[in-house]
């Protein structure tokens, strides 16, 4: 048992704690009463800026009692050694966890892309070579073991359970069947056009039923869901710029989404513009439900257009209970610090939501597209990250699309990478 003093409890205190504390199954009680403080016979930890005599001592910076969305200088320092951050020259562990698992940079950021997404390179991991280590645990961690320092004591904390979560998202269901009209035309012009021979025999010979769909990789993905637990993102918003998925109204789309929601855990897949119109994603929201004749929990933004509080409380207010959006597309590495999955923290409500966050660890077109990394340079990196969450506990969770799989294209050799990554848990 941990008794912790503060001179005034908070939200966002309580927030950090839980991470600390409760996600390690370790008991903690919070006091403001100085007297009953020094008279307990429990572990203490003194965080606030008054002193006791032999107890161990954090001063706090302001973050975790405001109750605004303040700017503040954040510099880096050391605690026990590991790399944390200072807020306003005060070096806090607790408030380095809320900061980054609660994502506070990005309310306050300018910064983003043609496609309104918050980049790696502009976090503050990146600035300070963190993105790759899940610094939430580590700062956890260290504060656990500066107790046991202080005290000479081992509090007992369970070996941590790391769990391998692969993750699809179907974006386009196939590349040349079921395309009608408008669409299946302009493609083939787009193809004589550019006198791209490869796809005009293909498209030739797959839907003369000689070759199978490159894209066609559903036996591939069901055959991994018999072995981890598989979620699917399904986009079928309307026909647009950035969404061109086959209707969801075809009769032969509906059957194919209802097959594989038999073994394997369905989600949306948000439309690209549903991200800034709300009435999308419950349209959205309700068709894929008509589908499967089922309630739909789980999303995943499409081009991972994740805009912290808009696109939250929009998936909240739909009736979503899981995320899975949380990471970059432009590098691989832990977004908010941790991959365990916690709810989120409501910023601008200052409280904590029934929102359930799953960070993830990479996405295919992160390491092939963005990073421009080879297939063995890929490994490389999914071992690394992948020893850093075995190190600290959580969810390994990954993106792949059914259209990266199947070994098509410039993702010729890539299905590699997926078996090494489903390899390293020893579940093969």
């Amino acid at each position: 048992m941990i008794i912790i003093f503060v001179e005034q409890v908070s939200e966002r205190l309580i927030y950090s704690l839980e991470f600390i504390f409760k996600e390690r199954d370790i008991i903690y009680e919070i006091t403001n009463d100085a007297s009953l403080f020094e008279k307990s016979s429990f572990y203490k930890l003194n965080y606030s800026n008054l002193n006791f005599e032999n107890v161990i001592q954090i001063r706090p910076s302001s973050l975790l009692w405001d109750e605004d969305i303040k700017l503040y200088e954040v510099t880096l320092a050391k605690f026990k050694n590991e790399p944390c951050l200072a807020f306003d020259g005060c070096l806090d562990p607790l408030s380095s966890i809320f900061y980054v698992l609660a994502r506070v940079e990005e309310y306050l950021s300018q910064y983003e892309d043609i496609h309104g997404r918050f980049l790696a390179k502009y976090s503050i991991q990146y600035k300070f070579q963190l993105i790759d280590r899940v610094v939430c645990d580590r700062w956890a961690m260290k504060i656990i073991e500066s107790i046991c320092e202080f005290y000479k004591v081992n509090i007992k904390i369970e070996k941590p359970q790391t769990i391998i979560v692969p993750t699809f998202d179907i974006d386009n269901t196939f590349a040349y069947q079921w395309k009608k009209g408008v669409r299946k035309w302009l493609s083939v012009i787009r193809d004589y056009i550019k006198r791209d021979r490869f796809r005009i025999q293909q498209r030739k010979n797959v839907l003369a039923g000689n070759e199978k769909d490159p894209y066609d990789t559903f036996d591939q993905i069901l055959s991994i869901s018999n072995r981890f637990k598989v979620y699917v993102f399904w986009l079928i918003g309307d026909y647009a710029r950035y969404d061109k998925n086959i209707s969801y109204l075809d009769t032969r789309h509906r059957k194919l989404i209802n097959n594989i929601c038999k073994k394997i855990k369905l989600g949306l897949h948000p439309s690209y513009k549903s991200n800034s119109f709300y009435n999308s994603i419950k349209t959205e929201k309700s068709r894929l439900e008509e589908i499967i004749d089922d309630d739909i929990v789980y999303s995943r933004q499409h081009f991972l257009r994740l805009k912290i509080s808009s696109t939250y409380t929009s998936l909240i207010k739909a009736g979503f209970r899981h995320d899975f959006s949380m990471g970059f597309s432009d590098h691989v590495g832990f977004r908010c610090g941790t991959a365990r999955p916690h709810f989120w923290f409501d910023l601008k409500k200052n409280r904590i939501s029934n929102l359930m966050v799953h960070p993830f660890a990479y996405m295919d077109g992160t390491l092939n597209e963005y990073m421009g990394l080879s297939i063995d340079d890929s490994k490389k990196q999914i071992f690394e990250l992948y020893k850093e969450v075995e190190n600290f506990g959580g969810e390994f969770l990954f993106i792949w699309h059914n259209e990266t799989i199947g070994n098509y294209g410039k993702w010729n050799g890539w299905n590699g990478v997926l078996k090494y990554t489903l390899s390293l848990g020893n579940n093969e």
